[in-house]
């Protein structure tokens, strides 16, 4: 099959036989200028902007043509990635296990070798970021969508996993590891919605965080 040339690579390219380069635009318009150029997406910048507006609005904030003008880009440029919305979604969800998940855990495993420190380090980290980024309460919300819903089952399972792992290395026996990972996870989840649903209602400070660590790792 003979394939097309990517429509935002082509309205890249200057006029009048010019290099293909210039600034890589984000998502400004284009000032009109001779030669100007705009940076080429990838799937992955879409799949961020898709995030950052399921983060502002639930997935229903997931549209093409609002994405497209948030990106500077063209329909176009869209559908040389991704088939339809569905497709974009389904990449969304995946981007968003990979940084939010799979990374974490690789980033602690090499900065953190003492699993105390490191299971501390994790929940205070994540616990943070959660209350602060809408993202994963949206997400929830969202639950009842089937690929929503099969991402945070995934999500889930490897975090509470990874927890269970750690409590396991402090020496607790697996059940009572599953237990306390489980546990340490819905503290997590809890405290992200309330923190985001009432304002003002769970403590921030890091204090706080590391008293509630510490209450999971007491024997």
């Amino acid at each position: 099959m003979r394939r097309h040339e990517d429509p935002q690579a082509r309205e890249a390219r200057p006029k009048g036989g010019g290099e293909t380069g210039g600034s890589p635009g984000s998502g400004t318009p284009r000032s009109g200028t001779r030669g100007a150029g705009r940076k080429r997406l990838t799937a992955d910048d879409w799949a961020d902007a898709a995030l950052a507006a399921l983060a502002e609005r639930g997935l229903a904030g997931v549209a093409v043509e609002p994405l497209a003008a948030r990106l500077g880009a063209t329909k176009g440029s869209f559908y040389w990635h991704f088939a339809n919305r569905d497709a974009l979604v389904a990449a969304a969800l995946a981007r968003w296990e990979e940084l939010s998940t799979e990374r974490i855990i690789t980033a602690m495993e090499a900065a953190e070798p003492d699993p105390a420190a490191r299971l501390g380090a994790l929940l205070r980290g994540a616990t943070a970021s959660a209350a602060e980024d809408p993202l994963e309460v949206r997400l929830l919300a969202a639950a009842d969508h089937p690929e929503v819903g099969a991402a945070l089952a995934r999500v889930t399972e490897r975090r509470v996993g990874y927890l269970a792992h750690l409590f396991e290395l402090l020496g607790f026996p697996p059940p009572e590891a599953r237990r306390r990972g489980l546990l340490a996870y819905t503290s997590y989840v809890g405290h992200a919605q309330l923190a985001h649903a009432v304002p003002g209602s769970v403590p921030a400070d890091p204090e706080y965080l590391a008293a509630v660590s510490d209450a999971l790792l007491k024997p």
